[in-house]
């Protein structure tokens, strides 16, 4: 069924792959780069938001730093596979392709569940008018951090597998068998990695919605964190959905790389919803802005 764990023949001597033309190999690698490059540079502004003002270094822009470093190794692990796709071959041989799939994983993992801490601290903010507690928020972002690595770290162990995706210049969860060990893995992961995640993110901002229209807030919307998550995670649960259900062979290559170019796509949107503001919370990229961090100094 599928590829059953082989190679594609570009990961080994940069032949194109089946399914693939040579201008849709390079397009693939132009898009991954323009998404790594603008996922880097707007979450690296983020993360030297938070370094350079004391006052935006409160427990809840700490959760907004965990994503933003979460969404910069998803960015970095755009870049590995936009290299090797312009390159058109895998120079990293089958180690490197499990450190890839590990390390995109785990960030893809921490990202979702970061964006569901930062609603959770929202709705702890707004609907019991109680600041974050420091530790409340350090525990929340070791949780994150240990939890997926704890899932990433499994199919290492043999409960799933990484291996190349059809381009064959970049590595995820190896969805293409569809075994029994592809399902229970597939099955337990998703439950508490992403409908668990998108259940805490739905329903936080969905009461602080309702919160804030009875303290007559009623331009602020709260949706966009939860659509980023359905949209950006979404057709990466489809496609292993089914490909638990059935033979994924059927599904063109070319549209099995398609959910990996949109889930590449949401450090940025993160980035300009978490770092640049919203309608209902400041962002923190303002206080570079020398005059804005004294302004913020003396509310």
């Amino acid at each position: 069924m599928g590829r059953q764990g082989k190679q594609p023949r570009m990961a080994e001597s940069g032949a194109l792959p089946t399914g693939f033309r040579e201008v849709e190999v390079l397009a693939v690698g132009t898009v991954l780069l323009v998404e790594a490059l603008s996922g880097l540079s707007l979450n690296s502004l983020t993360i030297l938001s938070f370094c350079k003002a004391p006052e935006r270094q409160t427990p809840s822009c700490l959760l907004v730093l965990s994503l933003a470093l979460a969404d910069s190794g998803i960015s970095l692990n755009a870049l590995v596979a936009a290299t090797s796709s312009l390159f058109r071959r895998w120079p990293y041989g089958s180690e490197g392709c499990q450190a890839h799939g590990f390390q995109g994983f785990l960030t893809a993992l921490a990202s979702i569940c970061s964006s569901a801490a930062i609603a959770w601290g929202r709705y702890h903010h707004y609907c019991t008018r109680s600041r974050l507690a420091w530790n409340m928020a350090v525990f929340l972002v070791l949780f994150v951090w240990l939890s997926s690595a704890f899932w990433a770290a499994l199919p290492l162990l043999g409960w799933g597998h990484y291996d190349y995706e059809p381009l064959g210049t970049c590595c995820t969860l190896d969805y293409a068998k569809g075994d029994r060990n592809f399902i229970s893995f597939l099955i337990t992961m998703a439950f508490f990695n992403f409908i668990l995640p998108l259940f805490i993110t739905f329903t936080s901002y969905k009461l602080m919605e309702q919160k804030l229209r009875k303290t007559g807030h009623h331009q602020v919307s709260t949706s966009l964190p939860v659509w980023t998550l359905v949209l950006g995670w979404g057709p990466y649960a489809l496609l292993y959905l089914y490909a638990a259900v059935t033979d994924v062979s059927s599904v063109s290559p070319k549209l099995q790389m398609v959910p990996a170019l949109i889930a590449k796509m949401v450090p940025t949107i993160n980035a300009i919803n978490y770092g640049l503001g919203s309608e209902m919370v400041q962002g923190i990229w303002p206080c570079l802005s020398p005059q804005k961090s004294k302004q913020d100094r003396a509310q």
